[in-house]
């Protein structure tokens, strides 16, 4: 008992200690209301704000772009609110100790597709922030209020923006300055003699670029046409026509924008709020911390944009935080090829990889690599968090539209190309043959085709989600209790799988009246900025827009079977036991962009099978008929539960998905359900033996 005393005292100064040591001074609670049950019993959701500021002088806090010139509080810090939601078991002593942070997309949670699990289900803590301070803080999002740079001498520091802006629609004479769908979330300065207003009747994603006509200022106006006649309403956002948008035409316009707001600080408030929430006991002003003392480990994940940001926050040193410690313990970048222009002055961090769109720049591998061909000094992802022991362990995940649009080429092979990149021991890799940008959020087993607008081809239906779902129970024991996880599986130079973008080198067969994938992957574009942008770390001040396309590293695309399908990687149950053939890539049906990738290249396609024999001979097609493979129903759901089962024995697939899915093969109705003919009773039969 002597020793009570002292040790009360000893835990009551780590907590003051770790407060005081916390960026984020407040928290704000504004509302609590009941969530779902999960594994834990009943749920809270728990919103509010977090204030935090930062040292700028910080080692953890310097690489931040733009920070030595933002206000400073009486302290000599910078200030920043982000919104918050913590979802938790009402009773913390069921939680699973997890904390599992999902890196908002845009302002916005992703939702989940049919069958996804959440981290209720596991009794875990489910926490997200805002991270983009270029979007407007609403009822309905998540943000984070972030200051604007200025000057020394306290002005407007002014930089140049690049719109683009096609496919309007006719008698438009007013539309918002975009980068080809995000907005420019900057006003101009108004100046047209800082500016130039170009049209082009084409352009390729590869930079092959139509006659060019250049608009004089008397004929366009930063201004809302819409209710008023030229010159219009002036509005620093908006550019209006004289005579009206063509659409037929791209139009790009380079102008001089103000006030760039410091983007940098929301990866600095992603790692605050997160480790507030697992590491202090209450804020400065002792507002508890409602998970206090319950949180043992940390998982972040980000989807599509959010991965790209989850990729640039690591690479850039932020899962360290002001006091040193580790943020999170683990972290899936998913569907994620690039970096985010969060750290970059004027950036524009909700862009998706169009032409001209910075994201290539950085770093784009996991290991220490050199980039000779862009003529870049060796880097690597994880470079800073190597100097300060603070890396997580990594699950990345793609697919195959990750190929067409999200330069996975270079993060496996490097800009030269020749070699398979090597995976530090933290890292393991999983790709997801045959999918869509996010795999299909349906994901079901109907054969018949269904229409994806503005594009050539059917909707893709190939899912990740189910194998997702196993995927993240292993990150969760890789993590908490130190259990290996299932071998990395995706495509290497080593094993033959990855070959040129054209329909020979990848093997697509000549299925009558399909597009062919050749040309379609989009490669790196290796961009000239300016000298202000510190190209390895994606950090800085851009100067040239659009910038001059100095070379392209072509991408690869992985190796196909007879039916057009890729074979490497971790399949889904629907891609290993197929009713057509499922591509990451699509084309442009109609508009500026026809012919070329649809979606910026995301979006995939869908070939079915034909139904007989006697079908797919009438059409010319060389992919056996869906009777041809499985003979009957019963001899599809057979073929599904072998696969799924595989599957689980390999910690691919949770047993309850294996279930469901073999539960909606049977459901489904693309074959008949008893057999006729004798050789299509012998295929299922022989399905239903193997």
């Amino acid at each position: 008992m002597k020793n009570a005393l002292p040790l009360a005292l000893l835990v009551g100064a780590a907590a003051l200690s770790g407060t005081a040591e916390a960026r984020v001074t407040r928290i704000e609670i504004e509302r609590t209301e009941a969530a779902p049950t999960g594994a834990a019993g009943p749920q809270e959701r728990i919103t509010g704000r977090a204030f935090g500021e930062l040292d700028p002088a910080d080692s953890a806090n310097r690489i931040i772009t733009d920070i030595a010139l933002a206000p400073r509080n009486a302290r000599g810090r910078v200030e920043y609110a982000a919104r918050f939601t913590l979802t938790k078991p009402v009773d913390m002593t069921r939680a699973s100790g997890v904390l599992w942070y999902d890196l908002v997309n845009r302002g916005a949670p992703v939702t989940p597709g049919a069958g996804a699990t959440t981290p209720g289900d596991f009794g875990h803590v489910a926490l997200i922030s805002g991270w983009q301070g270029d979007i407007a803080q609403t009822g309905a999002n998540w943000a984070v209020e972030v200051p604007v740079a200025r000057n020394p001498d306290g002005t407007p520091i002014t930089g140049v923006a690049l719109a683009r802006l096609a496919d309007s629609r006719p008698a438009t004479r007013s539309r918002p300055l975009v980068l080809l769908g995000a907005a420019i979330p900057y006003d101009a300065t108004m100046d047209q003699g800082r500016a130039r207003l170009t049209s082009r009747t084409s352009e390729t994603r590869t930079g092959e670029l139509g006659p060019l006509t250049e608009i004089p200022s008397s004929d366009w106006a930063f201004a809302d046409c819409t209710g008023t006649p030229f010159p219009g309403t002036p509005n620093p956002r908006m550019l209006c026509l004289r005579e009206g948008f063509d659409p037929t035409l791209l139009y790009e316009l380079t102008y001089e924008v103000r006030d760039p707001k410091v983007l940098g600080i929301g990866l600095a408030a992603m790692r605050d709020v997160a480790a507030f929430f697992r590491h202090e006991t209450a804020d400065e002003r002792g507002t508890p911390n409602p998970v206090a003392g319950r949180i043992t480990h940390a998982v972040a994940q980000g989807i599509s944009q959010s991965g790209n940001a989850l990729k640039t926050f690591l690479h850039l040193g932020f899962n360290r935080d002001e006091a040193g410690r580790r943020v999170f313990d683990g972290a899936n970048p998913h569907i994620a090829g690039r970096l985010t222009a969060v750290n970059v002055r004027f950036g524009v961090p909700s862009g998706s990889g169009t032409l001209y769109e910075p994201g290539g720049e950085g770093v784009l591998w996991w290991e220490h690599t050199e980039d000779p061909v862009r003529g870049r000094p060796a880097a690597g992802l994880l470079d800073r968090c190597r100097d300060t022991n603070t890396c997580p362990l990594i699950f990345e995940t793609f697919g195959a539209a990750e190929f067409n649009a999200r330069l996975m080429t270079t993060a496996l092979t490097g800009t030269t190309g020749r070699f398979d990149l090597p995976l530090p021991p933290n890292v393991w890799r999983y790709y997801f043959p045959g999918t869509t940008h996010g795999g299909d959020e349906r994901g079901g087993f109907d054969a018949a085709p269904q229409p994806m607008a503005g594009c050539v081809l059917p909707r893709n239906p190939n899912p990740e989600t189910a194998t997702m779902n196993a995927l993240q129970v292993a990150l969760v024991e890789w993590v908490t209790r130190g259990r290996e996880p299932p071998l990395s599986d995706y495509p290497t130079l080593r094993d033959g799988q990855l070959a040129a973008n054209t329909a020979e080198a990848m093997g697509w067969p000549a299925i009558p009246g399909a597009p062919r994938p050749t040309g379609l992957a989009v490669g790196l574009m290796d961009y000239d900025f300016g000298e202000r942008l510190s190209y390895n770390d994606f950090s800085g001040v851009i100067t040239h827009q659009p910038p001059t396309i100095r070379q392209i590293i072509p991408a690869m695309m992985p190796r196909l079977n007879t039916d057009g399908n890729e074979t490497a990687g971790v399949p889904s149950v629907l891609h290993q036991v197929p009713l057509g053939t499922y591509t990451g890539w699509n084309v442009v049906a109609g508009g500026f962009f026809r012919g070329q990738p649809c979606g910026g290249g995301l979006t995939g396609g869908y070939l079915p099978f034909a139904r007989t024999r006697a079908e797919r001979e009438a059409a010319g097609d060389p992919r056996p008929s869906l009777e041809e493979r499985y003979g009957t129903t019963e001899g599809y759901v057979c073929a599904v539960r072998r696969a799924a089962t595989r599957d689980v024995e390999r910690r691919f697939l949770l047993p309850a998905d294996a279930e469901r899915l073999v539960g909606d093969a049977a459901a489904s109705r693309n074959l008949p359900e008893i057999a006729r003919d004798g050789a299509v009773r012998d295929v299922a039969a022989s399905q239903c033996k193997g």
